[in-house]
């Protein structure tokens, strides 16, 4: 996805849906956060000019109109830290009157929200703001790192690791897969992937045929956020074109598993339209983000095989559904283990007379 020339550009569906799924996320994420926390920051790395071409509101704005506009803002007590980075002096030009006219419709100002706009590249505030931390021997507050770059270069990923490195930090990013794929044994653009990757392994894709060198590359990213990064729960959704095509994956990196429960709802939400899909793979098979019509024969598969043999609780039946599968907790209990009890595969011990409430156990063949 090469950069637009223009100051401001067309909406793109792909790009909709990626916004969607941000503004569901907030959704939930703000109201925890903030249950228990001071301050909370949401920073956006690659900004853009506020909005787009027809009006459509970007990222800043659908970010601070989520937290304005939630019911339980009122209720929310601590203090909201924006910052916006972009580095284009027309698009941050174009960002501060779009981010001033926003404040002006919304008066009174809450006094606990408070906006930076930033004019740099990502990767010089990132590193500055690091830099600030060390010298004051602070930690950042919980953040949400939202990252949507053009392309892979100001990226790097020992650079995120150091600003996200508080248990509470949260990272969202697109991974151009398609870019890197293209250039990962090019040898013209390596200082980026270097960076990009934190290390050079991506260059053993030079022997990986087809698919299965672009999964390398997936792969590959992932481990690096895991093992960098130090994220202890790293999901991945392909945005897949109608040609069946993979454009790019969004990594969604945190620490807490209720972040991988907030965003697996709000992925199942979100209905990119505009031909393309949001997917996810569980044992080599693609799950489609369309929860009109949830097709859960590989969560049966993959229950039925993971725990085969063995007496678990629900609760781990849960947690293996919510961090090792594409699936919600709610594709669980209606939509497989009832049918599962039902056809006399699995035997069922409940405290009480029907359901799976908390201390149910359940027996798999």
């Amino acid at each position: 996805m090469a950069a637009p020339k223009t100051t401001v550009w067309q909406l793109d569906p792909h790009t909709k849906a990626k916004h969607d799924l941000l503004k569901h996320y907030l959704g939930g994420w703000f109201p925890v956060l903030s249950s228990y926390n001071g301050r909370i920051v949401f920073l956006d790395g690659f900004a853009g000019p506020g909005r787009y071409e027809t009006g459509e509101p970007g990222s800043p704005l659908i970010a601070l109109e989520t937290l304005l506009s939630h019911s339980h803002f009122e209720k929310m007590k601590c203090e909201f830290l924006f910052f916006f980075c972009e580095a284009k002096k027309d698009r941050f030009d174009s960002l501060t009157e779009q981010v001033a006219e926003f404040k002006r419709t919304r008066q009174p100002w809450p006094d606990n929200v408070k906006i930076q706009l930033i004019h740099s590249q990502f990767s010089e505030t990132a590193t500055s703001l690091i830099d600030y931390l060390k010298t004051q021997k602070k930690r950042l507050a919980p953040t949400f790192a939202f990252v949507d770059p053009f392309g892979v270069s100001g990226l790097p990923m020992r650079m995120l690791a150091d600003l996200l490195s508080f248990s509470s930090c949260e990272l969202f990013v697109n991974y151009m897969v398609d870019t890197v794929n293209r250039f990962a044994t090019a040898g013209n653009v390596d200082h980026h992937l270097d960076d990009l990757f934190g290390t050079t392994d991506y260059k053993n894709a030079g022997s990986i045929p087809g698919k299965t060198r672009q999964q390398f590359l997936h792969d590959l990213y992932e481990k690096q956020l895991t093992d960098v990064c130090r994220f202890t729960y790293v999901q991945s959704f392909a945005m897949i074109n109608k040609t069946g095509h993979i454009g790019y994956y969004l990594f969604h990196g945190t620490r807490d598993v209720k972040g991988v429960e907030l965003m697996k709802d709000a992925m199942w939400k979100v209905d990119p339209g505009g031909g393309f899909t949001f997917s996810d793979r569980l044992a080599g098979q693609d799950v489609l983000f369309t929860e009109s019509s949830v097709d859960t024969d590989p969560l049966r598969r993959a229950l039925l095989r993971k725990f085969s043999g063995r007496r678990v609780t629900i609760s781990a039946i849960e947690d293996y559904t919510l961090i090792h599968t594409p699936y919600r907790k709610t594709h669980l209990r209606s939509p497989v283990l009832t049918p599962l009890e039902r056809q006399g595969i699995i035997k069922v011990e409940r405290p009480g007379r029907s359901g799976f409430p908390k201390g149910t156990w359940v027996t798999f063949p």
